[in-house]
């Protein structure tokens, strides 16, 4: 087995359906892959959904396994992981989607670089452009504390103070790197049974910082590969909740006292204000976007613009009505055309709102030629995919769907 891929689920089953219709449908091998859904107790039906989705006979690959409750990721993945047989194992978030080249690519490269313990990939944030977790820096004292004090963010292209995202590194080139996200993580199977999979004192957030370090100290390298993936994170997670803030930092704490622990009674005092005061900030932003709509309210039934392109006018038409979706519709041909990218649309409606989204049938197009289609955008367009099988569309801050009544 060439390929074991492992994706931790927690009540996003149209994300992960997705997710999983991008891996069978990428260019890879499939006899040579396995692929594991550890669901950690979701209350969406997640399991039930999968299975009618993808049934056994069809993908006797897939593997389900259902948490009775909420293990968290780190430990999740573990489950899978000793179960797997693959040379490789990739951990991949349920919310991220696949160009149908990378995981080939990423494999052909892996193969090339035999001192290579681990590589992350290019990911693509909703609107096209690339998301600066893609690349990380290794967290010590005073690379958290520029992230903290927002010295990375004043000086994004410093190698002394922007050493958290590495964005004075060419995005579209190969690179080492020190710490790869845990959303698209490609690992030696053999260099994690020499250093243990993930660490489970981690509950989420930080357990892929400190899985990259420990395959650094057994002496292997982490690599960054220009290609594509979408993940969809940035746009939906939270960060200004006080939940965030807290786990975020703490995870922090925890690598601190693991790794550098002489710094540890040092970092831990300003850490802890810092997420005293982060969550201080957010509960302020909270409060002041409260009264900002309370002041300012919006229209109950704001509309919002989408460009659907494919074959299936009269069922997104449908959906369009009964979320109040304002749609505009263009016929499919039988590939993404220079006159079917988001920029020639956007312009040839004469759209400016940054909101729009254009919305491409998955079943008219390959999701290759989707996320190149948006990755050679200028961004102003956010990205929607519509599923004829299910009439399900999915964007980044909401899944839209037409249920049988």
């Amino acid at each position: 087995m060439k390929l074991s891929i492992i994706i931790v689920n927690y009540n996003v089953k149209y994300f992960v359906h997705q997710c999983l219709d991008s891996i069978f449908r990428s260019d890879i091998e499939q006899k040579q892959v396995e692929v594991f859904v550890v669901d950690n107790a979701s209350s969406d039906g997640s399991i039930s959904y999968l299975k009618k989705h993808f049934p056994a006979r069809q993908y006797p690959r897939l593997h389900l396994i259902a948490n009775s409750r909420n293990v968290g990721f780190g430990r999740a993945n573990n489950q899978a992981l000793r179960r797997a047989n693959g040379e490789y194992i990739l951990f991949l978030n349920p919310d991220t989607l696949l160009h149908s080249e990378t995981l080939s690519r990423c494999l052909e490269y892996a193969d090339a670089h035999p001192q290579m313990g681990a590589l992350g990939t290019m990911m693509l944030r909703a609107d096209g452009s690339f998301a600066f977790e893609s690349r990380r820096g290794l967290p010590t004292p005073w690379v958290a504390m520029c992230k903290m004090t927002g010295l990375s963010h004043l000086f994004p292209q410093s190698r002394t103070f922007g050493k958290y995202y590495m964005r004075y590194l060419d995005k579209e080139q190969p690179v080492e790197i020190d710490i790869i996200s845990g959303a698209f993580f490609l690992a030696r199977h053999s260099a994690l049974n020499k250093t243990g999979g993930f660490d489970e004192d981690y509950f989420m957030y930080g357990e892929d910082v400190d899985l990259s370090y420990r395959l650094k100290q057994n002496g292997y390298e982490n690599h960054y590969v220009p290609y594509p993936i979408l993940h969809y994170k940035g746009e939906s997670t939270h960060k200004n909740t006080f939940r965030y803030v807290h786990v975020f930092y703490n995870a922090m704490l925890i690598f601190f006292k693991k790794h550098f622990h002489t710094y540890y009674l040092g970092a831990s005092i300003p850490i802890r204000m810092a997420i005293y005061f982060k969550a201080m900030l957010s509960l302020i932003y909270q409060q002041a976007k409260a009264f900002h709509k309370y002041l300012l309210p919006v229209k109950r039934y704001k509309k919002h613009k989408f460009i659907y392109v494919g074959s299936h006018r009269e069922p997104v038409e449908e959906m369009a009505e009964r979320w109040w979706l304002d749609l505009l519709h263009v016929e499919a041909s039988q590939h993404i055309g220079p006159e079917l990218l988001p920029d020639e649309l956007l312009s040839r409606f004469g759209i400016n709102d940054v909101y729009t989204h254009v919305v491409y049938d998955a079943q008219d197009f390959n999701y290759g030629e989707i996320l190149d289609a948006f990755h050679q955008s200028r961004h102003h367009a956010h990205i929607g995919i519509y599923h004829p099988g299910e009439n399900v569309l999915i964007t980044a801050s909401r899944v839209y769907e037409v249920t049988e009544e």
